[in-house]
């Protein structure tokens, strides 16, 4: 099976007066179409700067970055633009949606770069956000809803047009438990149902027993891969 995702000898360093900060140290990494995959690490370990790296957020000091054939490190800036537009989906920690859009505003703002025309990126939003249980909703403002909802919000945002990968940044960081297995439950059970790569950074364990796969990232590298569900028909592999 060929990955849809593959790392290779990544290295992103910082430059601190005379100190230089490996954030990721020589890491690589596969995966694979339609998993759902965790990034299971610690403050600093470096799984934030890893997804930054693999959305296209930031250039990586050296190694490659290679989604479905395409090396996103050599890409220009507008490039790497068009290539999210066109591929990838976010789920943040702090829901990032604006405060003077309602819920069909904020979700389908991202549709208006696509050229979808105004009429279809309403039903998309309307549509998608039935699905995510906020048929009540439509009309509402984030300082109108509460976290659970602003972050349903942000899902049906992320998954409004199909997109082929899915990063989710810490989803459930600022919610209680309950809600939190609601919105695991939630954004976990649209990627299988799409047939969607999902990548979930997380430090909880808990977030990770959603995951097919979880990838312990510790000091910018990969230390050890726990297989949950056999995608990929392999046993569990520990990186040295």
């Amino acid at each position: 099976m060929e990955p849809f995702i593959s790392v290779r000898n990544l290295k992103k360093i910082y430059t601190m007066g005379d100190e230089k900060i490996y954030a990721l140290n020589d890491l690589s990494m596969d995966i694979y179409r339609n998993e759902i995959i965790c990034l299971l690490g610690t403050s600093g370990s470096g799984k934030s700067t890893l997804l930054n790296m693999m959305a296209g957020l930031e250039k990586p000091t050296s190694g490659e970055v290679i989604i479905g054939g395409i090396h996103l490190e050599k890409l220009t800036e507008e490039n790497v633009t068009h290539f999210r537009q066109l591929n990838v989906g976010f789920v943040f920690q702090s829901y990032n949606l604006i405060a003077t859009l309602n819920a069909i505003e904020n979700v389908s703002l991202g549709l208006i770069f696509k050229g979808v025309p105004r009429k279809q990126r309403e039903e998309q939003a309307i549509k998608i956000l039935k699905q995510v249980g906020l048929g009540t909703r439509l009309h509402h403002k984030p300082k109108e809803m509460s976290g659970g909802q602003q972050q349903r919000v942000s899902i049906a945002r992320a998954f409004v047009d199909n997109p082929k990968l899915v990063f989710a940044d810490e989803p459930t960081g600022n919610l209680d438990t309950k809600t939190s297995l609601e919105i695991l439950d939630l954004v976990t059970g649209m990627a299988k149902e799409h047939n969607q790569t999902l990548i979930i950074v997380t430090h909880d364990e808990e977030t990770a027993d959603y995951a097919d796969r979880i990838i312990h990232v510790r000091d910018g590298k990969v230390i050890d891969t726990i297989i949950r569900n056999d995608i990929l028909n392999k046993e569990p592999t520990t990186h040295e």
